[in-house]
């Protein structure tokens, strides 16, 4: 018989965003004691608040800025990794953000792919909590983890299941989040590639809020 686990949910909380049951399937990453099989891909306060992720992959297309993590971190319940450049940001610059995130509470940080294994050496000198570096393509992965990578975060959209099936054969104790895609059977694809984690990118509030606004306009209750 399976086992029944009690759910509860509030009245005013019950609108939440909900990552697809198939990131379930994935055997997760503990991470000081936290096991994190779903992460929500989004800097979105109000979407942090009201998902049921494990944690938050804080990473967006500008110089990662302090403020921005601060203000993730404050919000957030449930464990960040924090982006901290490695591609447009480099050198000492990266190091000092790095070093900001853990101070202010980040899970991990996440270096981009270009970010040179130099710049990962250094980070990991002066930090004490997982360096996630971006695997775009196929490249040297040793050298990543030689130079102090604790996980491989693969995004290289379709060719994602592909590549991680790779480093899966290549790297059989490896620590890999990988995109999942927009699809159940795409996250299941990659799942059974070799990921551990799942990154879900959410529906935006723009788009939330057009679903919202038409009930309302057909005269459906907001509950």
């Amino acid at each position: 018989m399976g086992k029944m686990i009690p759910k509860f949910d509030g009245i005013l909380r019950k609108h939440m965003v909900h990552v697809p049951e198939e990131i379930r399937r994935a055997s997760g990453i503990i991470i000081f004691g936290k096991r994190i099989k779903s992460i929500v891909f989004t800097t979105d306060i109000a979407t942090i608040r009201n998902i049921n992720a494990d944690a938050v992959m804080a990473v967006y297309p500008f110089t990662p800025q302090p403020l921005i993590t601060q203000a993730v971190m404050l919000a957030a319940d449930i464990p960040v990794f924090a982006g901290v450049g490695g591609g447009t940001t480099r050198g000492e610059r990266v190091t000092n953000i790095a070093r900001d995130a853990e101070y202010q509470g980040a899970i991990g940080v996440v270096l981009n792919d270009p970010t040179t294994n130099e710049s990962i050496r250094d980070v990991n000198e002066h930090i004490d909590i997982p360096i996630v570096i971006t695997v775009a393509r196929e490249g040297d992965i040793a050298s990543r983890f030689e130079a102090g990578a604790s996980i491989l975060n693969v995004s290289a959209a379709a060719k994602t299941p592909e590549l991680v099936h790779k480093i899966r054969s290549e790297f059989p104790e490896a620590a890999i989040i990988a995109t999942g895609g927009p699809t159940p059977s795409s996250i299941l694809e990659t799942i059974d590639a070799g990921a551990n984690a799942i990154t879900w990118t959410p529906p935006t509030p723009a788009e939330l809020f057009k679903e919202l606004m038409q009930k309302y306009r057909d005269g459906m209750p907001r509950d």
